[in-house]
């Protein structure tokens, strides 16, 4: 197993990962940190806990516009339990 540093605004967050997947990570690494800018850019710097929840429910919302991930591989049931904690953990917030 290996271990990457991902970078998100600023921060390093160690991620594991199978041998050989690093790139791959890297890859999804840089998309997160693009979209997290992108939001706060939009709506101006907001708590870490707060901003990865905004990032989350952005994301998901994306795949859902999708209707998955375009392979099929995302129950739809899933998804919407994921979306549903996701919105419980904002209120939290």
């Amino acid at each position: 197993m290996s271990v990457v540093s991902i970078p998100i605004i600023n921060k390093n967050y160690q991620m594991g990962c199978e041998d050989g997947q690093e790139s791959r990570l890297i890859e999804l690494g840089v998309m997160v940190d693009t979209r997290a800018r992108e939001i706060a850019a939009k709506i101006g710097p907001l708590p870490e806990n707060q901003l990865l929840a905004t990032l989350c429910i952005v994301l998901a919302d994306e795949i859902k516009a999708r209707g998955g991930n375009g392979t099929g591989c995302i129950d739809e049931t899933v998804l919407e339990e994921i979306l549903e904690r996701i919105k419980q953990i904002k209120k939290k917030l």
